[in-house]
């Protein structure tokens, strides 16, 4: 084999492949460069620094939401992709369909908002408890109450697979959010829970950090996710991972080799239900009011949408999806009033809205559709699913 080859072999290599061959001190530099600029994502001077040619007076800064608080932006990316991951644990790892996992953020958000508000009926009604709890104390038991809920739904239900499972969770969602909707006894119906609790914290000057700015917010669901990253890498490079995956693979020969499927099923469906309570507790602490109408089913199918668009079973993916399906919609609500396209069009005397404010989630659900076709292992796969994707496109394409 000529060098030259060996050369090219090599440029083909992956990212992925490239970064395993850097010694171990420059894998940690890197590393911790890039979390370093993921920290400094907010910061508008980072983007007016990135060297892009700006057109001249357009206000528009490459990669920056100018149509919305970018922090705010860069907040709900990451609520959402620890909703990424957690699902990514139940969905890619385990092969569960879970189609009300936001049914766990709902649970999360609700105990934050009751345990934390004056002004929940827990005080002002029923004198359960004296005063508001401080909401880091709070956080646990959310977490904790969201794996809770996430056991007594999979004890039930993980019997079933495939559709019949996804139509159980997709009742557990929905009674979830009618019951708040509905229920007046402790969540107060549509009129929520107001003044919830924040995270603590205050500057120098003895003002809080948590208030209505979001880059704390960012900064503090940022290191949340780098934990949680930490501890997903950890699970599914050990035993239970390897059980998830077989049971992915063909339960029934899993169970036959001798593996505990249900037992690692739930174990699965609890530990995505914590994460995804977790999340809700950040959303909360940030919200400051929690009803039921942020629970509703689109949400639930925005998280699927995420892990699929980036790729079931991976890490990676999960972050990619979760940050691409919030982000993408934002920045294309700012792309028209930058540079001055049309927002309507006449065709026959009839006005058209054209805006990509308007249609930015028409936009969005294009791109779903062409990466799905071309695509269908997501945009960054895990190894494993995308060569057993392939391997069975093989299998199906027409013999000619």
């Amino acid at each position: 084999m000529t060098t030259e080859t060996v050369k090219k072999q090599r440029w083909k290599l992956n990212l992925r492949d490239r970064f395993q061959d850097l010694p171990k001190p420059a894998r940690i530099a890197a590393m911790v460069v890039f979390v370093v600029l993921l920290y400094l994502l907010p910061t508008k001077a980072f983007y007016e620094n990135l060297g892009f040619p700006i057109p001249m007076g357009s206000g528009y800064l490459p990669f920056y939401t100018t149509g919305s608080d970018m922090a705010g932006v860069l907040f709900q990316c990451g609520y959402y992709i620890l909703l990424a991951l957690g699902l990514n644990v139940v969905l890619g790892y385990a092969g569960l369909l879970d189609l009300g996992f936001f049914g766990f953020f709902a649970v999360g958000a609700y105990t934050v908002a009751l345990l934390t508000s004056p002004e929940s009926k827990l005080i002002t009604e029923y004198n359960w408890l004296e005063s508001p709890w401080p909401w880091l104390v709070t956080v646990p038991i959310a977490i904790a109450l969201a794996m809770l809920s996430g056991v007594l739904l999979g004890w039930p239900t993980l019997r079933l697979r495939g559709d019949y499972l996804a139509i159980v969770t997709l009742g557990f969602a929905e009674i979830i959010r009618i019951v708040a909707k509905n229920q007046d006894w402790i969540l107060n119906g549509d009129r929520g829970i107001p003044s919830v609790g924040h995270p603590p914290g205050t500057y120098a000057d003895g003002e809080p950090i948590f208030e209505l700015e979001f880059k704390p917010y960012y900064w503090l669901v940022l290191t949340v996710i780098i934990g949680v990253i930490f501890l997903i890498r950890n699970l599914a490079n050990s035993r239970v991972g390897r059980a998830w995956v077989a049971i992915r693979e063909d339960e029934d020969a899993a169970e036959l080799m001798g593996v505990p499927t249900f037992k690692f099923k739930l174990w699965a469906f609890a530990i995505g239900a914590a994460i995804g309570g977790l999340s809700g507790s950040l959303w909360a602490g940030q919200a400051n009011f929690v009803n039921s109408a942020t629970f509703s089913l689109e949400n639930s199918i925005l998280v699927l949408a995420a892990v699929l668009l980036g790729g079931a079973g991976s890490i990676g993916g999960a972050i990619l999806g979760g940050f691409i399906v919030i982000y993408l919609p934002e920045w294309l609500r700012s792309v028209g009033d930058v540079f001055g396209w049309p927002t309507q069009v006449t065709v026959g005397g009839i006005h058209i809205d054209v805006s990509p404010t308007s249609l930015r989630f028409v936009i969005f659900g294009a791109l779903l559709i062409v990466v799905m076709i071309y695509r269908p292992q997501g945009l960054w796969p895990n190894r494993r699913r995308a060569a057993e994707l392939k391997d069975r496109q093989k299998e199906v394409a027409p013999v000619e």
